[in-house]
């Protein structure tokens, strides 16, 4: 391969890193509706470089939200390695279902198109999410820092509910603080 070849995949990568960066900070702006426009001109590219990379709408939601799908995952991650397991569940907990009711307009938004591709990705995104909090939670519960008797989709179904009946991050926390200490005065 040639160094301008080279030099043109990296361009390509560079420009389909800041298409989907412009996407999200505009969609977190103006919701997933935001001219296409727009994104490109905040990225810097002509409109045939985001059509080039991302053909439709979905395809840049889908992008994005994927990003965010991974972001989640590296957090757990990191979390895991901390040194309190269940301050460790409930950190990623609240940033899984922080992410879900402040970002989920993009992420339904992308769930038009394809029907087979559509439920073959979000089976990925959900796929990782729920190993990233089995991950969690099987070494909270080996600590004794939650119950024992949990599965992971209840822990998620619960974050998931939550997330869902808000759309305000304080009220997340506070939905989820209830959960993870009951109705007690703790």
């Amino acid at each position: 391969m040639t160094a301008a070849g080279r030099t043109r995949r990296a361009d390509a990568e560079r420009n389909a890193r800041l298409l989907a960066a412009a996407a999200r900070e505009l969609f977190e702006e103006r919701g997933p509706g935001a001219p296409l426009d727009e994104i490109a001109k905040r990225a810097g590219v002509g409109n045939a470089t985001l059509y080039r990379h991302f053909p439709t709408r979905d395809d840049l939601l889908a992008a994005v939200y994927a990003d965010e799908v991974a972001a989640l995952c590296d957090r757990g991650a990191a979390l895991s390695a901390e040194a309190d397991a269940g301050e460790a569940l409930h950190a990623w907990l609240e940033a899984f279902a922080v992410q879900v009711a402040t970002g989920r307009a993009p992420a339904f938004a992308g769930a038009g198109g394809d029907d087979a591709r559509r439920t073959e990705q979000f089976a990925r995104w959900h796929a990782a999410l729920t190993s990233a909090a089995e991950t969690l939670l099987t070494r909270a519960q080996r600590e004794g820092a939650v119950r024992g008797d949990l599965a992971v989709t209840e822990v998620l179904t619960l974050a998931h509910a939550i997330a869902t009946s808000c759309t305000d991050a304080a009220q997340v926390r506070r939905l989820l603080t209830i959960v993870r200490h009951g109705l007690t005065d703790r």
